[in-house]
């Protein structure tokens, strides 16, 4: 049986007894059904993670017993850090989703030039919350243990600047340079600069590449700006990471 694993930002310790939260409690006492005596996985983000059992469980309450601490480490050495240009739809619930399936670190969603999406001031936050969201269920499901920063949307050129990765990488189909053409030996942080549908502007590429960002091509094939970083992460997880 699958563990079912739980994030909750309340304060963890051996043999505390907590009340999750009431969203927690619907989905563990509603959605899955369980009910006392069931183990469960709680984790904090702060790295490892409890063993707990239900102690109580009712459709809209949850109490649970906190056990044993498991010092786990399942998070990528090479710390990752994704610009990507604001999508429209779902596209981006889905790329914040799977790069956090594979091991991002830090996402920053951009603003480009041919970024079509317009963020209202006050709806903002909102908009970070349900992000934040979908990535603590993608560390849930993919047992990871820290959850990744995501980012207030930011200006491209802004971006570019203020990051201080030891590699950085913008993604550009029709660009030459593979990650085999360029890869280094004992890299410990990359930023990886994917633009939005339409891809980035050439006066955009350039100005990365003013601020020391490599060209990287995937392939013949043109990506979906959904697609093309959760591949880029992966093979760079590959390379400098933990994918083997």
């Amino acid at each position: 049986m699958r563990n079912t694993r739980i994030f909750t930002n309340q304060t963890l310790s051996p043999g505390l007894e907590i009340t999750l939260d009431d969203v927690v409690s619907k989905h563990l006492g509603t959605v899955l059904r369980l009910t006392t005596g069931d183990p469960v996985i709680l984790f904090d983000g702060q790295g490892g993670e409890f063993k707990a059992t239900i102690r109580g469980s009712s459709k809209k309450k949850v109490t649970v017993l906190i056990g044993d601490y498991l010092e786990t480490n399942r998070e990528s050495p090479l710390h990752i850090h994704l610009g990507i240009g604001l999508s429209r739809g779902d596209r981006m619930d889905w790329v914040i989703q799977k790069a956090t399936e594979v091991g991002v670190t830090e996402i920053t969603p951009l603003i480009t030039q041919r970024t079509e999406v317009k963020l209202v001031e006050n709806r903002i936050q909102n908009k970070l919350s349900h992000w934040q969201k979908i990535c603590i269920s993608a560390c849930e499901q993919s047992y990871r243990t820290e959850i990744p920063q995501i980012h207030l949307p930011i200006k491209m050129n802004q971006w570019i600047t203020d990051v201080k990765s030891e590699k950085k990488l913008v993604l550009h189909h029709r660009g030459d340079k593979t990650l085999s053409a360029i890869k280094e030996k004992n890299i410990s942080s990359v930023s990886l600069l994917v633009g939005p549908e339409g891809g980035l502007t050439e006066e955009e590429i350039q100005a990365s590449i003013h601020k020391n960002f490599e060209q990287l091509t995937l392939g013949p094939r043109v990506l979906r700006t959904e697609t093309a970083p959760v591949a880029a992460i992966s093979i760079i997880q590959s390379i400098w990471g933990d994918f083997v």
